[in-house]
């Protein structure tokens, strides 16, 4: 190990700053939090390729989906693609006979292999079947390469004598080997179980990242045995068809929220190793961690030497700017910008940035009983401690029944919407909860409870919804404002939740319009304005913005 090396070894030890003693001025030590992203990002895997970073993730039902994220030093984090703009699987991903809510592109395996960046998922729901994408560079269009076996939870793995598998399942772990040109698996290759999870390891055991390291084979699983807490697994071999040995190499619960399982290990081009490890943190998702992976008798050991996620930990901080993957909007682009994604598959000919340019337009094209079987809206992510979303919405051209406004939306959803009836337009703050009986047909069953009206005189009004993520909260702020200087707050606070049964996503602010009588009209969104607060008190909150 070099000297440079060993500085940065003590410097994660023992949670040093420092200049870095390096050749580009723009590297320093810095330190960050954990979280690394205090934000809805499932199911990561990570790669370097030279020295930079890599992400995907899950973001299911939403479009466009497979987010690409970039970094240099695995803490500053940007959006530079996604894999896919829709998925057509079915009419349902358009909100057509159904909804895909919680299915569409789940954990999905990254790598790069011979100047070629590859991802594949599994979206669990018909026909079942794997996707596999390919890019020379993450920033272009992504191809789709094949549709192949259905593969759950799936990691690619490009061995060093040329052979491609994939390592996927829940439960009992499956290896596949697949043709070399990627289209496909090879019809007499490997197909074996190489993994049963043993007594000690019975319940959730999923979540596959393979690495190999000084010739051995390392598969990473989440592990939840029933009546106890979640944590990470490392299996080792000396050869890919096992035998497999196991050892728990992370149980902890950060801050005092779930313990914290599934991801991945990745080195630096400084030689050290890191884990990237997800934690469920209620209502706002599953967000992403970091630590040191520290490598003990050929083990990958994560945390800290107490085997500890760290609150904070030292990092090279090669001149990025912090992460922006939930931000303000003026909508002066004639593009979508990747902070946004759809809630399924939009209706293109229904929304305009250029139609009023500096705004975004949302028109009505169908009817819809609820903001669940609305087409066109528009979702980021919320993100903790706690934040605020606000929009600026021109009113003048809805139509009798149109519905429109600024949620918190998931399963359960804190909506301000705007009702126009006949000739008058209503604020309402209400609260949705949406049940799928049947998800292959429309008919949700959503409940609706109603906290607080206010008529509304003039065609531009203020929304805002403020979110608190800190541990024991999870509570939804709503606010409406005239002239967008003075603020009221309406209805009550809401408590927000994650449910897998339902949404399986993170909190998310949500702008729609929908028809429920008939169809044609529209709004003008003129602006969304975000903020993220980390060092104030929330009775401030409002007063301060």
């Amino acid at each position: 190990m070099n000297l440079r090396n060993v500085i940065v070894s003590a410097c994660i030890l023992f949670g040093l700053n420092a200049i870095a003693d390096s050749k580009n001025p723009a590297e320093t030590y810095a330190t960050s939090p954990n979280p690394v992203i205090w934000a809805d990002v499932p199911d990561p895997d990570v790669i370097r390729v030279g020295d930079d970073f890599y992400m995907v993730s899950t973001t299911m039902h939403l479009m466009p989906g497979c987010p690409i994220m970039h970094s240099k030093d695995l803490v500053n984090w940007e959006i530079i693609n996604y894999v896919f703009d829709t998925l057509e699987d079915s009419p349902r991903y358009h909100l057509e006979g159904g909804t895909v809510y919680g299915k569409g592109q789940w954990a999905t395996s990254l790598r790069y292999h011979d100047g070629m960046f590859y991802v594949l998922f599994s979206p669990n729901d018909a026909p079942f079947q794997s996707y596999i994408f390919a890019a020379k560079n993450p920033r272009d269009k992504w191809k789709q390469v094949c549709r192949t076996d259905h593969f759950h939870d799936s990691s690619l793995f490009f061995d060093d004598d040329g052979k491609v598998y994939v390592f996927y399942g829940s439960g009992a772990i499956n290896l596949r080997e697949l043709k070399s040109d990627m289209t496909g698996v090879k019809e007499d290759g490997l197909d074996m179980t190489v993994i049963v999870p043993d007594e000690e390891a019975a319940g959730l055991h999923e979540g596959s990242r393979a690495v190999k390291y000084n010739g051995k084979y390392y598969l990473m699983i989440i592990n939840w045995p029933e009546g106890r807490n979640r944590r990470q697994l490392c299996y080792r071999a000396d050869k890919i068809t096992g035998p497999y040995e196991k050892l728990v190499v992370l149980e902890d619960n950060l801050d005092g929220f779930p313990y914290a399982a599934q991801g991945t290990i990745v080195d630096d081009v400084d030689g050290n190793w890191w884990g990237f490890i997800f934690q469920d943190r209620g209502a706002v998702g599953r967000v992403p961690t970091v630590m040191p992976c520290r490598w003990i008798d050929g083990w990958p050991m994560l945390g800290n030497e107490d085997g500890r996620i760290p609150k904070t930990f030292t990092y090279i901080n090669r001149g990025e700017t912090p992460s922006c993957i939930v931000s303000s909007d003026d909508f002066n682009s004639d593009t979508i910008g990747f902070n946004w994604q759809w809630n399924h598959c939009p209706d293109n000919d229904a929304w305009s940035l250029t139609e009023r340019p500096g705004s975004l337009r949302l028109k009505t094209s169908r009817i819809a009983g609820n903001i669940y079987e609305a087409v066109n809206t528009l979702t980021q992510r919320m993100e903790g401690p706690e934040c605020y979303g606000t929009v600026k919405m021109d009113l003048s051209k809805m139509k009798d029944g149109d519905v429109a406004g600024l949620a918190a939306f998931n399963g359960h959803s804190a909506l301000l919407s705007i009702k126009k009836i006949g000739r008058k337009k209503y604020l309402i703050k209400h609260n949705e909860v949406v049940n799928f009986s049947d998800p292959t047909t429309l008919n949700v069953q959503v409940e609706d409870e109603e906290e607080e009206r206010i008529e509304i005189k003039g065609n531009t009004i203020c929304l805002r919804i403020g979110a608190d993520f800190r541990l024991g909260k999870d509570i939804a702020t709503c606010f409406y404002s005239r002239d967008g200087k003075t603020w009221k707050e309406i209805g009550k606070p809401f408590q927000m939740r994650f449910d897998y049964t339902r949404l399986f996503m993170g909190s998310r602010f949500a702008i729609f319009n929908y028809a429920t009588i008939s169809s044609g009209g529209y709004v003008d969104i003129e602006k969304f304005d975000y903020t993220r607060m980390e060092n104030i008190e929330s009775d401030q909150l409002a007063k301060t913005l």
